[in-house]
């Protein structure tokens, strides 16, 4: 089965399920579904990026602060942060991800339930070859200096512009 043809959870403004449609469907017809969002950290603190294959079907070649992806049909959250933090980072026996909190993102084209996670990974990571074309670990203060320089997925970057907030309102 193609990533296109993943069956997805089809939700309202409410986040509630009103349907189900295939991936490439949810995508070529801007239906409301469910993505997670998960920062990884190393022992050190260091925060996972990478770049996007060329083959994504949403946001190809553009670097990413998060590992994550869609929910499928049936599936929570916490059950998809972890599958999909294991699956992109090439890991297994991950912590579960600690959710931070959830928001929609909308733009012109897409739209989708994200909820944001963090977990720590001291494992050694082998991304996956499909979903990922270049990894590191990189200090926060790196990333910060990299935000206007790098071309970041759209729904990744609002994600981390709101963990900024949430983290500034949860320290104030």
């Amino acid at each position: 089965m193609s990533a296109a043809d993943e069956i997805l959870d089809i939700v309202d403004e409410n986040d509630r399920v009103i349907g189900q449609a295939p991936r490439g469907e949810a995508y070529a017809k801007g239906l409301r579904h469910r993505c997670v969002f998960i920062l990884a950290r190393d022992a050190e603190g260091r925060v996972f990026i990478h770049r996007r294959t060329p083959t994504k079907l949403v946001f190809p070649s553009m670097y990413d602060m998060f590992v994550g992806g869609v929910v499928g049909a049936g599936e929570s959250y916490g059950e998809a942060a972890l599958r999909e933090a294991e699956e992109e980072l090439g890991v297994s026996g991950l912590p579960r991800p600690v959710p931070l909190f959830k928001f929609l993102y909308e733009n012109s084209e897409h739209t989708w339930w994200s909820y944001v996670y963090e977990v720590r990974c001291e494992l050694q990571v082998n991304p996956q070859v499909e979903e990922v074309a270049w990894h590191a670990f990189i200090p926060e203060a790196e990333l910060e200096a990299r935000l206007g320089e790098w071309e970041w997925v759209p729904d990744g970057f609002a994600a981390y512009e709101r963990l900024r907030a949430y983290r500034e309102a949860s320290s104030g």
